[in-house]
């Protein structure tokens, strides 16, 4: 991890957590390099997780389960889905993609702040349920960049790489339904403003009132 993330960290102790966490909802088109730049995040903001997906889609060479996703069979993703399991799920080209409820709602609860990464569709889904979240569209410098960038990772056919690119341009259009977009020319900057978003997020009024409210007590009693 180069200093340029790092010098971004605050030189003490991240502020105290609000009661309950927040959720922040990273997305962008197929090999806009959201993971990447998700892993470098969580390598240095303190107090953050990230939310594992479920998928029906087979693992890809660098993959684990459990790590980057819950592999699954369609049956048991159908299964989750008639029980309620899924925050959001969605069909990405061909595969299905679920949140699980119970790992946002628990992090969350505990104070933590979670990362979760998904497609358009999915973030609109999050939207839509008016959760405490903050949403940040990766967007690609370029056409070219972008599919360079597909082919660089060499795990799809020329089928699915042929999707992804035709599908990249309307994707591209929901940007203006985020709360951030973060242009992905360079890796270690947009991880940087990544994570000067969750910073200053954190820092908002609403998320710290309760602390807020205990130092200006604290003030006024030591004043008495």
């Amino acid at each position: 991890m180069s200093s340029k993330v790092k010098e971004l960290q605050p030189a003490g102790p991240i502020s105290h957590p609000s009661p309950r966490g927040t959720l922040f909802v990273v997305s962008s088109p197929s090999g806009g390099g959201k993971g990447t730049i998700i892993r470098h995040v969580l390598d240095c903001v303190e107090n953050l997780s990230y939310s594992v997906s479920f998928t029906t889609r087979s693992p890809r060479p660098n993959e684990t389960h459990g790590r980057e996703y819950f592999f699954t069979t369609r049956e048991t993703f159908d299964e989750m889905v008639a029980a309620g399991e899924f925050l959001e799920w969605a069909i990405v080209h061909g595969n299905f993609y679920g949140t699980s409820k119970k790992q946002i709602l628990e992090e969350t609860g505990a104070g933590a702040d979670i990362v979760l990464e998904v497609d358009v569709q999915g973030a609109a889904s999050v939207r839509q349920l008016l959760m405490d979240s903050v949403s940040v569209f990766i967007l690609p410098p370029s056409y070219e960049v972008l599919r360079q960038r597909l082919i660089a990772r060499g795990t799809d056919s020329p089928e699915e790489l042929e999707v992804r690119l035709r599908n990249a341009p309307e994707e591209l259009k929901q940007y203006s339904a985020f709360d951030y977009v973060i242009i992905n020319d360079e890796i270690e900057r947009a991880a940087g403003q990544l994570a000067s978003i969750i910073y200053a997020e954190r820092a908002r009024c609403m998320r710290q009132e309760g602390l807020i409210r205990e130092v200006i007590q604290k003030f006024r009693d030591d004043q008495s």
